[in-house]
């Protein structure tokens, strides 16, 4: 049996396979950030085409944190909305995640200043360093957006804290030049994080994913050990899984090819014992299942494949040799 498709327990939820669908900014939501029909009808698709587990992209936790065309769930209007893109996923049997977000220094809208861990600039654009009030009023807001994110049915959340935003700004040794309690070793470049998960565990029993930079393929920054560092903090704080991607911060970049974060998954997995998702082109069915039979993770995120085809689980199934049931309404045209 292939383990791609045999269900996976994570707290209180049963995903009925092992296949994610990798967070991917659309760009597609309006000024006040609420979920659209589009949202419902782009997401709903990739259930329909039976993906375990369908992570939707960020949701800024402040007006101040969005970017342009994001998501957000900074206020109780928003809750309606999501709660539509919800119900889509669960009707096909799906779960349902979403990433709590501040975009932080690489913030492109013009009429906001863009705030950081340190002031830091980013492409030139000044930043404001953040005050340890406001990032006591920031951590609140994360904590907020998990309560509204639990009204609204989500089986599981994920921090962003990767590619350069703001979480990733705090644990960077490049971005975060503070000489505070935030700033300074791994264990004080982890406190805002630390805060935020804290908070969040108080509203939220459920599943909780932390999404990484690994490595920001520079000596200025973070490597693998400064990530492993930060797995072994992550899962005392009962941090479920960590959802192991690369780079965003610095200009520097890796070279690409199929399954190259692979590696990262699969050190942090063994190193820190918590349980990793891998991410980075990875295209087929057999691909994926030799992640997961060699314990490089334990869920496979799946992501531009899934934009060109909703229903590559069972493209997949078709090259495991695996018979994998489909939509009811679809079942005597699915074979």
């Amino acid at each position: 049996m292939s383990l791609l498709f045999q269900p996976l327990q994570i707290r209180n939820i049963e995903l009925k396979n092992r296949i994610m669908m990798s967070p991917m900014g659309t760009v597609s939501a309006k000024e006040d950030g609420k979920a659209t029909d589009w949202h419902t009808l782009h997401y709903g698709a990739r259930a329909l085409g039976q993906v375990g587990l369908v992570m939707l992209e960020v949701h800024a936790v402040t007006p101040q944190g969005k970017d342009s065309g994001s998501l957000g769930l900074w206020s109780d209007e928003h809750i309606t909305p999501l709660q539509k893109v919800v119900q889509a996923i669960h009707d096909q049997g799906s779960k349902a995640g979403l990433q709590l977000w501040h975009v932080g220094r690489k913030g492109s809208l013009p009429q906001e200043t863009a705030v950081s861990a340190s002031g830091l600039p980013h492409r030139e654009r000044a930043t404001h360093a953040l005050s340890i009030e406001e990032i006591h009023n920031l951590v609140l807001a994360f904590k907020e957006a998990a309560k509204r994110a639990s009204q609204a049915g989500i089986d599981v959340i994920e921090l962003h804290a990767a590619h350069g935003y703001l979480i990733n700004d705090f644990l960077s040794k490049y971005t975060n030049q503070r000489e505070d309690a935030y700033g300074g070793s791994e264990e004080r470049r982890y406190q805002f994080l630390r805060e935020i998960i804290d908070e969040i565990r108080l509203v939220w029993s459920g599943p909780l994913f932390v999404r990484i930079s690994a490595d920001e393929y520079s000596p200025l920054g973070n490597g693998l050990q400064d990530s492993i560092q930060y797995a072994h903090y992550m899962k005392a704080q009962g941090v479920d899984l960590i959802d192991v991607s690369t780079g965003g911060v610095l200009p520097d970049v890796p070279s690409v090819y199929p399954g190259y974060q692979v590696p990262y998954s699969e050190a942090i997995r063994q190193a820190a014992d918590i349980p990793t998702a891998a991410v980075g082109l990875i295209t087929h069915g057999i691909q994926a299942e030799e992640i997961l039979r060699n314990g490089r993770a334990d869920l496979v995120a799946v992501g531009r494949e899934l934009l060109r085809n909703p229903f590559w689980p069972r493209q997949a199934a078709e090259q495991l040799g695996v018979r994998m049931e489909g939509p009811a309404p679809y079942n005597q045209f699915w074979f």
